[in-house]
């Protein structure tokens, strides 16, 4: 039983594992989108959206921004 268990938590862990890496992958997809807007040229209510994304992708710890921007092999330039 104490095997079963075991595998049963394994196979959650490997999920959860899988799960990150497609987050990862989706945030450092939309910081790179947000860093080449050039909102001039952009409706106001898609200028808000991107705000909004823009704000909470901020609100991440840099070191999980940077694994975002690892997974897609992106970089953004200040």
């Amino acid at each position: 039983m104490h095997s079963a268990e075991e595998n049963m938590l394994r196979a959650e862990l490997e999920l959860l594992m899988r799960e990150r890496e497609i987050l990862l992958k989706i945030t450092g997809v939309a910081a790179g989108l947000i860093a080449e807007l050039n909102t001039p040229d952009l409706p106001i209510r898609t200028v808000e959206a991107a705000d909004l994304l823009a704000t909470t992708i901020n609100q991440l710890p840099e070191d999980l921004l940077q694994d975002a921007l690892d997974a897609v092999h992106a970089t953004i330039v200040n």
